[in-house]
């Protein structure tokens, strides 16, 4: 890793995210090298006894139930399966009545939705970056086939797809997983995302995530994708991946699109396991962009309190970091 730093007499730079709509405190005073921004308390392999591990082949029958699997036998290479401790139910029934007599100026509905599971590898110790890319875009063509059953369902308005990786980024579980949560509304979060991108196009009439055209952003590339720091990302070493072409829904991506997608998805897991002391992370697909957020800081009152965060680190040097690490997209 180069022992290059950021320029100490960098000041400080406020810029704005026109996708999320809001802005970022950048203070490189807050920070020293950014090749020295690694975790301090790395995520280790699954080894040990995984007898007891509900997501292990073998084990199915202490699982929630099955939705579906893949391919359908006995040597299955994921599974998808109800959340044994839901965040919302699924069987709740009849229409979401909304409530507002509560003696508050609040608003309530009803608790339906959708919470499912994806064991992504039948083996314990296999993360999904040991994955080939052929297996990875199998993990991504089953989040494609849920989100598209429960596009069905009509009070549904929105979809999260996302995987926590490691007890700080809220895994529960080692074994390998991620996770799609249905709701029967679309987050503040999300709409300010949708609203902040509506926005600049009427501006510019372009699409903001197809602008990002900056070199010195870019991490890696593909055929169809690119992988980026985004100009005001919010947490040190955020990386999106995003298609090259305009798409609007993840669910669009045909096969080998999601192989490509899962070949540079792994490249982008190993660069920041390499760089950062393979931290703790998140990622999460919004709606066309792949997000993943390595877990290298907290927020603090300032953050909670204001909705506006401080990054350490320039994107373009957390980006740079990155590209040093010489590893070929995974075919």
């Amino acid at each position: 890793m180069s022992s290059q730093g950021q320029n100490t007499g960098r000041r400080p730079e406020l810029r704005h995210d026109p996708v999320a709509n809001r802005w970022v405190i950048f203070s490189p005073a807050r920070a020293k090298r950014p090749s020295d921004f690694k975790s301090k308390s790395p995520e280790n392999s699954n080894p040990g006894d995984n007898s007891s591990c509900p997501f292990c082949i073998g084990n199915e029958h202490e699982c929630a139930p099955e939705i579906f699997r893949v391919p359908s036998d006995p040597n299955w290479k994921l599974r998808v399966i109800e959340n044994l401790y839901p965040a919302l139910s699924r069987n709740i029934e009849g229409p979401c009545e909304e409530k507002e007599d509560m003696g508050v100026p609040a608003r309530a509905i009803g608790g339906f939705g959708f919470h499912d599971v994806v064991i992504e590898n039948p083996v314990h110790s296999v993360h999904l970056c040991d994955m080939e890319a052929r297996d990875i875009g199998q993990v991504l063509l089953a989040y494609k086939k849920r989100i598209q059953q429960i596009a069905s369902v009509e009070s549904i308005k929105y979809v999260q797809v996302f995987k926590n990786h490691g007890a700080s980024a809220g895994a529960s579980m080692s074994h390998s997983h991620s996770q799609l949560l249905a709701l029967p509304i679309i987050p503040s979060a999300v709409s300010a995302r949708f609203e902040g991108m509506n926005e600049y196009f009427k501006k510019t009439g372009k699409c903001s995530l197809c602008e990002v055209q900056a070199k010195e952003l870019l991490i890696d590339e593909s055929t169809h994708f690119i992988s980026i720091v985004p100009f005001a990302a919010t947490y040190p070493f955020e990386m999106w991946i995003i298609p090259r072409a305009h798409s609007s829904h993840f669910h669009e991506f045909d096969c080998d699109k999601m192989v490509e997608l899962g070949g540079l998805l792994k490249l982008m897991l190993r660069k920041m396991s390499l760089q950062l002391n393979n931290p703790p992370f998140n990622f999460m697909i919004q709606t066309s962009p792949l997000q993943i957020v390595p877990q290298l800081s907290g927020a603090g009152g300032f953050e909670m309190g204001s909705g506006c965060y401080i990054n350490p680190v320039f994107p373009e040097d957390a980006a740079k970091v990155l590209r040093e690490v010489n590893l070929p997209v995974a075919g």
